[in-house]
């Protein structure tokens, strides 16, 4: 009997015990082709021996100083790694151990900073439906999926969300992706307007959706109109990397891709390949500014910031995707990933879109194709896929309620950066198999 509080306590979940490469190794020596880096995480694949001897060499120098009083050379030499290839105007880098965590201090960085500038008034956050920014109660009310906000509900503060880009449904068939940008911008500032704008903090966003929403990408144009927004009214553009940045949508941030520079971002995932627990915040120099010349000090922590540990693992990381060229792999990889998909359920009548960008993928799953009509949530199409392809020994990502947390299902790829052209079609056969064989039992 396990005393373990599992996630699902009445799973029963085999024992991982190896890695190698893109595949996992269980206790019974079945083998697991990781066909969505677990949950879009593990960018290196498993066993990187480079990154393994970072960190065992960073244990036999210090593994832990509170960083009340002390900095450390990994977590210095990681901001500065991160800072040198960002977006122009970020220049700091607050380093945390998870995705939520990032997000959690994004949003008590953005209110102090009105603080620090003199608008107090400035106590509303604007966000996105169908969004997944965390699971902490600061991250999971800026969140917008309804099903994991339910039974919280209570607990969190009050946020305003706006339609999500989501083409698939939501574009008018004679609308260009061009005018239905704009119609998703006309409504932000419609909110903006709503609120007022002296008391609107920030716009939080994914720059590719992710979990919740299926590797959704923005229309053209979209995310430059929304910095344009936020200027015009003075309020901060949040963007939420922790899935698709790192490498993952074809360039290091997926924002380069769009020509926008946030005030501030968040990445996780991908920072550390899962090797260490590491997430991280990075801020624009003027809000770092602020803080300096004003209060002198962020009023907010956690006792595993900046762990130096952690840190020299992502720094081994992110030095490994440089060096080796794997960001620019991954653009080859996503086109390879991307025709094989196509070739596979592109006339599928239960495939309604593939969509993605990079090595993240996504196939939305519908009970009809023309009329887009999702399939039952009675019958747990996500949940059924995820067990049959593990079966067959693929881990992949499907998720339920795509379209408002209660309908719609699909299924996430994001496969290791190191994975190999015949890996990717192994990937697609084992998934196509595993969903036509839940279809087949109705």
């Amino acid at each position: 009997m396990s005393h373990v509080f599992h996630r699902n306590p009445k799973q029963t979940y085999p024992t991982v015990v190896r890695g190698e490469g893109a595949w996992l190794f269980d206790a019974q020596g079945r083998r697991y082709l990781d066909g969505s880096s677990g949950a879009a995480v593990s960018c290196l694949g498993h066993g990187d021996p480079e990154v393994t001897a970072a960190i065992k060499a960073q244990l036999d120098r210090i593994a832990f100083a509170h960083t009340s009083f002390f900095t450390n050379e990994p977590m210095e030499a990681l901001a500065d790694e991160l800072v040198a290839h960002a977006p122009a105007g970020i220049s700091r880098a607050y380093f945390v151990s998870s995705g939520s965590e990032a997000m959690e201090a994004a949003l008590k960085l953005a209110r102090q900073y009105f603080l620090e500038i003199g608008q107090p008034g400035r106590r509303r956050i604007i966000a996105r439906r169908q969004s997944y920014h965390g699971n902490t109660l600061g991250a999971l009310a800026v969140g917008g999926n309804l099903w994991r906000r339910g039974q919280f509900e209570p607990l969190l503060v009050e946020v305003s969300h706006v339609a999500p880009c989501y083409a698939y449904r939501d574009q008018a068939a004679d609308e260009s992706p061009e005018a239905y940008g704009e119609r998703l911008v006309a409504e932000l500032v419609a909110e903006i307007q709503r609120l007022g704008p002296e008391s609107v903090i920030a716009f939080v966003a994914e720059t590719v959706a992710g979990a919740t929403l299926g590797a959704a990408p923005p229309v053209p144009g979209y995310f430059r109109a929304i910095r344009e927004v936020c200027d015009q009214y003075g309020i901060l553009l949040i963007l939420d990397e922790v899935m698709c940045g790192m490498g993952r949508t074809g360039t290091l941030y997926a924002c380069e891709q769009e020509g926008v520079v946030p005030d501030l971002v968040t990445i996780a995932k991908g920072l550390g390949s899962g090797y260490q627990p590491i997430g991280a915040l990075l801020a624009s120099e003027r809000i770092y500014d602020a803080v300096l010349h004003g209060s002198g000090y962020f009023q907010h922590g956690h006792t595993y910031v900046g762990h130096a540990v952690a840190c020299a693992g992502a720094l081994a990381v992110q030095r490994a995707l440089r060096e080796r060229g794997l960001v620019r792999r991954v653009a080859a990889l996503g086109d390879a990933l991307r025709r094989r998909l196509a070739e596979r359920f592109g006339t599928h009548p239960h495939v309604g879109d593939i969509r993605g960008r990079g090595l993240l993928w996504a196939l939305e799953l519908v009970a009809d194709r023309t009329s887009k009509e999702p399939f039952d949530p009675g019958r747990r199409i996500a949940a059924r896929i995820k067990s049959r392809a593990l079966e067959l020994g693929l881990l992949c990502y499907p998720m339920s309620g795509t379209i408002d947390g209660a309908r719609g299902d699909h299924v996430l790829m994001a496969p290791p950066f190191i994975v190999s052209e015949a890996e990717l079609h192994e990937l697609v056969a084992i998934l196509g198999r595993a969903i036509d064989s839940v279809l087949a039992q109705g």
